[in-house]
């Protein structure tokens, strides 16, 4: 009898812990330690870009203007990536309305400890890869501006920018209840968010701060760093695009892969055109290729097949290179390092034939197929409406914002800044003697 007792007390002490595993809504998510390493290994990826696009940018101004290009794109690792904690991740994700999220994680408050469920990861991972994205998008405007800013007015405009046009657009493609989503709209890792609100920004900026002075204007000051700037923003890029899957599956490789495919043929395409048109192929023309193609495979990555993403980049690749030269020979718009071509028009390409080619054999969240899937149009029809509205709000928004800082201090380098050089007069240093 001692003994029956002795074992029902023992079941007693265990049937809590019993009871808790069983009751699925009072178990705590598990985390997954591969999903959580691929996503902060992805992050460090996204975060090399940034340092990665300055080297780019920096390589294509007149070496007077060297550091100065670096800090505008460095600068933006401290200031997007505070912003993004203090309140830039809670606008975005926590769920108020269509338009804008609410202060629910304002300092990231509640994120600790809490799991983001789709992929059973840290709630921290997640806002921190984030992070990164909402960092290098504004640092991407510098190249349409380049070597004629103010810093301290550039300060302004990076700030205001991410919360009043990156914050939202993000907010309406990724985030809670967000209406280019609930739409049908695609957007695999940053298109519409990242790439069309930089490229088409970048066209305001470029009419509103005028043409360089002549004397600034010069061929690429160094071609090596170019090539090196292009390389780590490919590598970086397997991050950017494979990291979106969230978890490290056969999503993650689909897209691993596809990032690769649209840089390399999109380099292909733009050099075989320089090539034609020239008579010799570029270096700096087929790194610039490069960026073009990742651009336009970044919002088709998980979502279309290898044929699709060969087709598309093929077609930017062409498209950018003949419209850039276009709108050199035929306007006075002088934005210096083609953040328009590469970024707005890429991806708005890539945009709109991620709703030609979404196919659910590669993605089951593609509820409709894109346009030469199936036939149906909702897809293709809703990234078109959402190219449409990013692309004017981006505009109106930023023309607002750069009028405004105007007021408050001078945007624009004088003639004699210019001509002597923003490292000298902007910092006090200099990149070569």
């Amino acid at each position: 009898m001692k003994k029956i007792l002795k074992f029902m007390m023992l079941l007693g002490l265990f049937a809590p812990v019993a009871a808790f595993a069983d009751g699925g809504a009072t178990v705590a998510p598990q985390i997954d330690s591969g999903n959580t390493a691929w996503l902060l290994v992805s992050s460090a990826l996204v975060m090399l870009m940034t340092p990665g696009l300055a080297l780019f940018y920096a390589g294509m101004v007149s070496k007077k203007n060297v550091v100065s290009t670096l800090l505008q794109n460095y600068i933006a690792l401290a200031l997007v990536g505070l912003i993004w904690v203090i309140v830039g991740y809670s606008l975005v994700f926590s769920e108020k309305s269509p338009l804008i999220g609410g202060f629910d994680f304002v300092m990231l408050k509640g994120l600790a400890g809490t799991v983001y469920a789709s992929a059973n990861v840290p709630n921290m991972a997640f806002m921190a890869f984030q992070m990164m994205f909402a960092i290098i998008t504004p640092a991407l405007l510098t190249g349409a501006f380049a070597e004629r800013v103010k810093f301290k007015a550039w300060l302004i405009i990076m700030a205001l920018w991410t919360l009043v046009v990156y914050a939202p657009v993000a907010h309406w493609v990724w985030g809670p209840k967000g209406w280019i989503a609930d739409m049908g709209g695609l957007d695999f890792a940053g298109g519409l968010v990242v790439h069309i609100t930089a490229g088409f920004s970048g066209l305001v900026a470029a009419i509103l701060f005028g043409k360089r002075h002549r004397s600034t204007h010069t061929l690429p000051n160094d071609v090596p760093m170019v090539m090196l700037g292009a390389a780590l923003l490919w590598f970086g890029w397997f991050g950017f695009n494979a990291g979106s899957a969230i978890s490290s599956g056969a999503l993650a490789s689909h897209a691993f892969v596809l990032t690769f495919v649209g840089g390399a043929t999109s380099f292909l395409a733009w050099m075989f055109t320089d090539w034609f048109i020239n008579g010799k192929p570029s270096a700096v023309g087929s790194a610039t290729g490069i960026v073009v193609g990742l651009v336009c495979i970044t919002p088709a990555a998980g979502f279309v097949e290898l044929d699709g993403a060969i087709i598309m980049c093929t077609v930017a690749g062409v498209v950018c290179n003949l419209a850039g030269r276009q709108i050199k020979k035929i306007s006075r718009l002088d934005d210096a390092l083609d953040v328009f071509t590469c970024h707005g028009i890429g991806a708005v390409i890539g945009s709109i034939m991620t709703g030609a080619y979404a196919s659910k054999a590669v993605n089951d969240a593609v509820a409709v197929q894109g346009l030469f899937v199936s036939g149906e149009t909702k897809t293709f029809m809703a990234n078109l409406v959402g190219v449409v509205v990013v692309s004017l709000y981006s505009m109106v928004a930023t023309y607002i914002i750069i009028k405004i800082v105007n007021v408050l201090t001078p945007i624009r380098a004088s003639v004699e800044e210019q001509d002597h050089g923003l490292d000298s007069t902007m910092h006090g240093e200099k990149a070569q003697d």
